[in-house]
């Protein structure tokens, strides 16, 4: 049972991660429905074997003989196998498998630091501003893309959904969760995207627009983040459903509907890299007009770069136009390399967005810090009252000295940089403050 599971995941997964396999689970089961009715014939043809001996079998993955105790016994790779040409499928699958373990932990770290980037966010409303608002809706796709398929794979490992036998068919067919789980999963997909493309619009508006109403386009963003994944995912629904209804709608058997899929995602990340390409000019000529030194000047592109690519989602531009069809015949090792990177940047970006953007903020840990100084504060104002003073007439001294601010070592005095919020990546390259809730310093966090 264990090897069947592993066999039909290893083809669910090449799927899902948009490397598909060139037959479908369907034709794969009839395939191996024919191995084991000719496995079945040949031991019921053969006598079996006199004296004690491991009986033969067919253990739902490979027919086995009869083999003799304290031996050991090896048969050919499965026929029915899509690759049992290659003698790979060990390896292939323990690949798979570390590949899948790499991206779940990826994703799992990434959804718990968003998670806690998203509640800091919400809960500090000082942070609240255009910029800071985009980001959490930047973080809420991250969490739905991470937690989907998360979801996915747990749905699909179920050992329920993968009975051997005449029926399985017709059990992934109707499987109307595990759909569900791929419907979401690809609308997280592309709306993570989107919000990429939102991140990388509202940067390049902030350098080259003069003019902005922020108000007006925040919901422009939210159609452009939200809405415009719906225009894609639903008829991509409908496709599947009237053209390849099969399973779990894991499989791409014609690729032509993939590309419903595919193509909104590739605008996405092309639009993207050409923003960016824009940003590091403008940045390269700010940099230049402050006559820095050539160190200070390198160090400081190079960080404000590193910085803009998990932001910008550029990563994604490496493999843009590697298609599936391309590797769907040999090309084992770039299949497995483009496979690699794009499961390990994609599964860790939510945690280095979450880190650059939140963690490491200025204005987040200043908000953490006069909200714990505070809290601070009033349990040392506790301690003392309750160490110190035990008369009526001394804790209405403290009490007054609190309130003017006098209380001696714990009065707390906020400096003009607690009051700047949402901090900036265009701190070094935007030297005016053009009226938003953003106050724009020249000490950059980049």
């Amino acid at each position: 049972m264990s090897q069947v599971f592993l066999l039909l995941t290893l083809l669910s997964f090449s799927s899902c991660i948009q490397v598909s396999s060139a037959a479908s689970l369907k034709t794969l089961m009839a395939r191996w429905m024919m191995y084991r009715d000719e496995c079945f014939r040949n031991i019921s043809r053969e006598p079996p074997m006199a004296g004690l001996v491991c009986n033969r079998t067919f253990d739902k993955y490979a027919c086995w003989p009869d083999a003799l105790p304290n031996t050991t016994v090896s048969v050919a790779c499965p026929w029915y196998l899509p690759w049992h040409k290659e003698g790979k499928t060990q390896h292939y699958g323990r690949i798979l498998s570390q590949f899948r373990t790499m991206y779940t932990i990826g994703y799992s770290l990434s959804l718990a630091a968003l998670v806690l980037a998203l509640g800091i966010l919400v809960a500090f409303r000082k942070l609240h501003c255009m910029r800071n608002n985009i980001h959490m809706n930047l973080f809420a796709s991250f969490i739905l893309r991470a937690s989907s398929i998360l979801i996915k794979d747990a749905m699909l490992e179920r050992p329920d959904d993968f009975h051997v036998g005449q029926d399985i068919t017709t059990e992934l067919e109707t499987a109307v969760g595990c759909r569900v789980a791929m419907v979401m999963m690809q609308y997280s997909i592309l709306a993570n995207n989107y919000w990429l493309l939102v991140e990388g619009i509202y940067l390049h508006s902030l350098l080259v627009v003069t003019v902005l109403t922020e108000r007006n386009y925040f919901a422009i963003y939210q159609c452009i983040g939200w809405g415009a994944p719906l225009t894609f995912v639903l008829p991509w629904v409908i496709v599947k459903y009237l053209y390849e209804n099969e399973e779990c709608w894991v499989q791409n058997i014609n690729m032509e509907y993939w590309w419903i899929i595919r193509s909104p995602i590739l605008l996405a990340v092309l639009i993207n890299f050409f923003i960016f390409i824009h940003i590091i000019k403008i940045l390269v000529s700010k940099l230049r007009a402050h006559q820095m030194r050539y160190s200070d000047y390198k160090l400081r592109l190079a960080k404000s770069t590193l910085t803009l690519i998990p932001l910008l989602g550029i990563h994604s531009v490496l493999f843009s136009f590697v298609t599936d069809e391309s590797t769907s015949h040999g090309a084992l090792s770039l299949r497995l390399t483009k496979l690699f990177i794009d499961l390990f940047f994609n599964s860790f970006q939510g945690l280095l967005v979450a880190i650059l953007y939140c963690f490491v903020n200025k204005e987040v840990q200043s908000e953490i810090l006069k909200k714990w100084r505070r809290w601070k504060l009033g349990r040392d104002i506790e301690e003392e009252y309750r160490h110190t003073y035990s008369h009526p007439e001394e804790k209405q001294m403290l009490v007054s000295n609190s309130q003017n601010g006098m209380s001696t070592g714990l009065q707390f005095t906020s400096t003009p940089q607690d009051s700047s919020t949402c901090s900036s990546i265009t701190e070094d390259i935007v030297m005016v403050d053009r009226g938003k809730c953003c106050t724009v310093q020249q000490d950059s966090s980049l």
